[in-house]
C-alpha cells in the first residue's frame, strides 16, 4: 500500500486506548512499504502519545518515512495557510495537503475526517482519503 500518514493514524496505531486502534492495526498489517509522512506529523504524534522513542521506532522499523522538506515548500505552505485560515490548520495538515499535491496517487490515512474532507489539493481537487469510516 502506498499512502501518506497523518498523526491520527500513528496515534491510533500506538495507543490501545484510542477509539481507532483496531482500525489502525488492521491497516498497518497491509502496509508493504513505508508510508510517507512529514516531521510535523511525527511531532504531533509524539505530543499525543507522549513517547518520542516509540514514534522514532515507527521510522526505524519502516512503517513511516519522512518524505518532505518544509524549507523547499514554504511558499506553497504559506499559500495553504492563508487559504484555510478560518479552519486554523496546524503545520502537519498543511504539509500533508502539499504532500498530496506532490504524490497524487497516494491517499492520506487520517482520522481527521472533518478537516480533510474540506481541504483541497491543487485548489479544487479532493484529497483521496483512507479513514476509519471506510
Amino acid at each position: 500500500m502506498k499512502a501518506i500518514a497523518d498523526a491520527g493514524f500513528l496515534v491510533a496505531f500506538g495507543s490501545r486506548r484510542d477509539t481507532h486502534h483496531r482500525w489502525a492495526v488492521s491497516l498497518a498489517e497491509r502496509v508493504t512499504e513505508p508510508l510517507l509522512t512529514c516531521e510535523a506529523v511525527l511531532a504531533e504524534a509524539t505530543f499525543h502519545l507522549e513517547d518520542a522513542a516509540y514514534v522514532l521506532s515507527l521510522v526505524a522499523k519502516g512503517l513511516v518515512r519522512v518524505a518532505f522538506d518544509l524549507a523547499s515548500h514554504d511558499a506553497e505552505l504559506a499559500r495553504l495557510a492563508v487559504k484555510y485560515t478560518a479552519r486554523k490548520p496546524d503545520l502537519a495538515d498543511l504539509c500533508l495537503i502539499r504532500m498530496s499535491e506532490m504524490h497524487r496517487e497516494f491517499p492520506v490515512i487520517t482520522t481527521d475526517i472533518r478537516d480533510f474532507t474540506v481541504y483541497r489539493r491543487n485548489k479544487r481537487e479532493r484529497i483521496p482519503l483512507i479513514t476509519p469510516a471506510d
